[in-house]
């Protein structure tokens, strides 16, 4: 399984696990999880060390929602809600490595100046021309994404005959445009997009196949927690989706998935780690 990940300043990301959680921290009152949402600045941060505490490696911090449907907030206001949620993440828990989850080139610009390490990037750098030059000069982190659309129109009928095939073809095309655009490939881990402009057949087939992409020597990373396949499946509401997502995280773990992004950092933890010892990969009792 490939895990080596530099991020800004060319550290490399070497979580304690044998594996990687990245928590999500949902600035946006826009978030499709309820519970995920923060009432305001000091609910987040709140949420943010919690999460950190409980065991993730990465905390992404996001202030505009892309879940199906939705209409992006100003520039201004994802500045606005992310701004003192990265400064107080530098002020109480300095060290913890911080992820941006935004598509827009000046608010990655902003936040890795105050200190983040990681572009978590929904658009595969296609939505905004000027973030392959952010990207090369401040060399992140940086998590390149497949998906079909934008938010706002991405679910209204995604078509594709062979979902797999064109995602390793996406990954091919943009890490070569990125790494020729000055990203070292070592900074660059790989999400497939499951439920971006995907159908639930698209998102079956590709989490069947998540070890194909382990071709690219890159770490993949892979965000299914709460996600709307869950009730597709089996018609569970958004509150009762984690025991599923857990299940699903720790297959996937074997399938060659390193990182994960997910809301339930404990419960996703213990999950991995249970798959672990039962594989013989880590003693629980050490």
């Amino acid at each position: 399984m490939h895990k080596t990940w530099f991020v800004r300043g060319n550290q490399e990301l070497v979580p304690k696990d044998p594996f990687g959680i990245m928590g999500i921290v949902n600035a946006s009152s826009d978030s499709f999880n309820p519970k995920g949402r923060a009432k305001d600045a000091k609910d987040a941060l709140s949420q943010a060390l919690a999460k950190r505490d409980a065991g993730a490696h990465i905390l992404d911090l996001g202030g505009l929602s892309t879940r199906p449907g939705s209409s992006p907030c100003s520039e201004e206001e994802e500045i606005a809600r992310l701004l003192p949620l990265v400064l107080g993440l530098r002020a109480k828990a300095n060290g913890t490595f911080l992820s941006i989850d935004t598509w827009r080139a000046h608010v990655a610009c902003t936040m890795l100046e105050k200190g983040a390490s990681v572009i978590n990037d929904v658009s595969g750098a296609l939505w905004d021309p000027e973030l392959p030059d952010v990207l090369a000069s401040f060399r992140p982190g940086y998590v390149l994404m497949h998906a079909k659309g934008t938010p706002k129109t991405m679910q209204d009928n995604p078509v594709s005959s062979d979902i797999v095939c064109e995602v390793c073809h996406f990954f091919e095309e943009r890490l070569q445009y990125l790494t020729k655009h000055g990203l070292p490939e070592d900074h660059i881990i790989l999400d497939v997009g499951i439920g971006f402009g995907k159908t639930l057949s698209h998102n079956l087939s590709l989490l069947r196949h998540m070890d194909q992409f382990t071709q690219f020597g890159r770490p993949l990373l892979l965000g299914v927690s709460m996600k709307s396949l869950f009730y597709d499946l089996f018609h569970l509401p958004v509150e009762e989706r984690n025991t599923v997502t857990n299940v699903t995280t720790a297959l996937l773990y074997e399938k060659g998935v390193f990182w994960h992004r997910v809301h339930a950092v404990a419960e996703t933890r213990n999950a991995l780690l249970m798959a672990q010892t039962l594989a013989g990969k880590t003693d629980i009792l050490q």
